[in-house]
């Protein structure tokens, strides 16, 4: 669909009539710069994604004479840790594959991690100024994780930038239609190229709030849940927050057993593991067939379970909800996307006693999250499971993969657009489905919120929000 916003799939009709588009042509960095104003972007990105102390950050940059880096790391007091100007750099060409395959760009400069470096999220300002012509500026990121993981916290915040990648669109593909060249909707995307951060917009929140209000967090990213699964054993609790949209199945295995040895996850997130992906070129690129499951090289192997399509397919066979409790097949969107347009972006209360809401004060039947009008907590992209009614109070009916102690605590209502789902054979026309606060026990207890905008109570300072949060975390990371 030309017009979709981020953050959902695609009509099955527009993934056929495009085709695979593992990068088709490119578009020049030159062309870019010409309608950018006033001078060449400088771009560029890292040769990984997260590193310790010790290790060398490379980056591949693309860019027009000298360059200036300044490298900040992103808190509730942001510090500039480095700044350097002493590199040149040069425009380089756009492969026609860059979305799919990578720029190739060479190292521009490299710079060490610092032992005083602690684990975080570090923002890099790029800045150039050619000869008569106005400074550009541009901003790419890395992660720094812990070099002795848990002795500084017991809890772990694992970044989404598999969902960065997926929705970034530079040198002509994502993996959806609506950014896409001619409208086409890519199956492959590289890390190797510059990717836009969604980190202010979900996770900065959240980061800022907690290092507030005296929570250290160790950092780490979606990737290395499936390079270093032992590095998730040192913590009490990990962290999913915002919109962490795309994961693998060796992601899926580490956590879910890290769950089975009594570790705690919660997922202040939304529409969580909703799409399977498949990591390539060693973690440096990612593969998601979607809509067009049929033409994955996978399914002509059989092996259904690693089909890179929903996870609540019937052909996969493993549901999200099995992981976090519930799934975007029964939630859906609320102000947004046509849905709920009007809706309240607040929670209704069913199960005030439970120790989630402990200190909130709030009773049955109450409404929460949406205190202030720019900081609603139920939108965008909402998960939920399939709901009984009894006595006025929501049950799972445990038929969607909902694990038996699962507990409803919270609801809104949620419901996909038409043209969103309706490819998915399996798809109930007309369902109205819910975001769902809950929680359940198997080994360590796992917490969900059920919707994206979460942190954006935590930014508006909502007291019930603010309390919830701090109950998961002193509870379950504590």
């Amino acid at each position: 669909m030309s017009n979709t916003p981020p953050g959902h799939p695609v009509d099955r009709r527009t993934a056929l009539k495009t085709g695979a588009a593992l990068g088709l042509a490119g578009t020049s960095s030159l062309a870019l710069a010409s309608a950018q104003p006033p001078g060449p972007k400088p771009e560029g990105y890292t040769d990984q994604l997260s590193y310790v102390t010790g290790d060398e950050v490379k980056f591949h940059l693309s860019a027009a004479g000298p360059c200036e880096l300044e490298i900040t790391r992103i808190g509730a007091v942001p510090k500039v840790v480095l700044r350097r100007s002493d590199f040149l750099t040069r425009i380089h060409e756009v492969p026609p594959d860059a979305s799919s395959h990578g720029c190739r760009w060479p190292v521009a400069t490299s710079v060490k991690v610092a032992d005083e470096w602690p684990s975080g999220y570090y923002e890099c300002r790029l800045r150039t100024q050619p000869p008569g012509l106005a400074a550009a500026t541009s901003t790419l990121f890395f992660v720094v994780r812990p070099k002795n993981p848990g002795t500084q916290s017991k809890i772990l915040l694992q970044l989404s930038t598999n969902t960065y990648n997926a929705y970034t669109n530079w040198g002509g593909y994502s993996l959806y239609a609506y950014n896409g060249r001619h409208k086409v909707q890519g199956r492959r995307v590289s890390f190797d190229r510059p990717i836009t951060s969604q980190f202010h917009q979900w996770e900065g929140p959240f980061v800022r709030w907690a290092e507030a209000n005296g929570y250290t967090l160790d950092y780490a990213v979606n990737s290395d849940l499936e390079y270093r699964p032992k590095l998730v054993h040192n913590y009490k609790l990990i962290l999913s927050v915002g919109h962490d949209e795309y994961w693998s199945t060796p992601m899926r295995d580490h956590l879910e057993t890290f769950i089975e040895n009594g570790g705690n996850v919660a997922f202040f997130s939304g529409n969580t593991c909703c799409w399977q992906v498949r990591s390539e070129a060693e973690g440096r690129a990612l593969a998601c067939w979607k809509q067009s499951f049929g033409d994955d090289p996978v399914y002509r192997s059989g092996d259904y379970a690693r089909l890179t399509s929903l996870w609540s397919h019937y052909l996969v066979q493993r549901p999200e909800n099995t992981l976090t409790g519930v799934g975007f097949l029964w939630g859906g969107y609320h102000r947004s996307h046509g849905q709920y347009m009007d809706g309240p972006g607040a929670y209704t209360v069913h199960r005030p006693d439970h120790w989630l809401f402990a200190g909130t004060n709030v009773n049955r039947g109450d409404s929460f999250g949406a205190k202030l009008p720019g900081y609603k907590i139920v939108g965008y992209e909402c998960d939920g499971c399939e709901l009984i009614w009894k006595d006025g109070l929501p049950y799972p009916t445990h038929k969607d993969g909902t694990p038996d102690t699962f507990e409803v605590l919270a609801t809104a209502p949620a419901k996909w657009h038409p043209d969103d789902c309706e490819w998915y054979e399996k798809w109930e026309k007309g369902r109205i489905g819910n975001a769902v606060i809950g929680t359940y026990t198997r080994g360590g207890t796992v917490v969900t919120v059920g919707s994206t905008d979460w942190a954006h109570g935590l930014r508006g300072k909502d007291p019930v929000v603010t309390q919830v949060t701090k109950n998961v975390l002193d509870k379950l990371g504590g």
